[in-house]
């Protein structure tokens, strides 16, 4: 796995180990609890494989856009200062449904491997260009698409440390 996707998996694994039913449901009033954030998490690597994988079954090689002014700044915020902006909302196609904590982690840590393996390939195939366009972010290579993944779930890891009172 690549490195910063291994950070990202020891982060999410040690910070929910041992989790209880209460653990895994506190949070603060009108935000997510720690299994939301990890079915969350889940969602989001899915929907990065699965996008991926469809850029794979295409022949050819990949034209893609430039990224536009916006999605160059937070780009440039997110995926190279690695800052997290809080109170974004999350797009509805990874907005939590209610999975139980022990089956959201099983299915964030199942899509974190599947989504790396994507990348991998996408990487192998077309290189250091970019291999799919991300809804805020615009064209992503496959590093940025990496470091994204690893800002993105290492900011809601520390929203879970904080909810279940492990230190930083």
């Amino acid at each position: 796995m690549d490195a910063w996707l291994e950070r990202l998996r020891k982060e999410i694994t040690e910070t929910t180990t041992d989790l209880d039913d209460s653990d895994w449901n506190r949070a603060p009033s009108g935000r997510w609890t720690s299994a939301q954030i990890v079915e969350h998490l889940g969602r989001s690597y899915g929907t990065t494989a699965k996008m991926v994988e469809l850029m794979l079954k295409e022949s050819g090689s990949q034209q893609f856009r430039a990224a536009n002014l916006k999605e160059f700044l937070l780009r440039l915020l997110i995926v190279d200062l690695g800052v997290f902006p809080s109170g974004a909302k999350a797009p509805a196609i990874v907005v939590p449904q209610g999975d139980l904590g022990p089956a959201a982690l099983t299915r964030a840590l199942l899509n974190l491997e599947r989504m790396d393996a994507g990348i991998k390939a996408a990487e192998e195939r077309w290189g250091e260009g970019p291999v799919a366009i991300h809804m805020i972010l615009g064209p992503l290579n496959a590093k940025q698409w990496r470091k994204f993944h690893y800002v993105h779930g290492h900011h809601h890891v520390r929203q879970m440390k904080k909810r279940i009172g492990k230190s930083e």
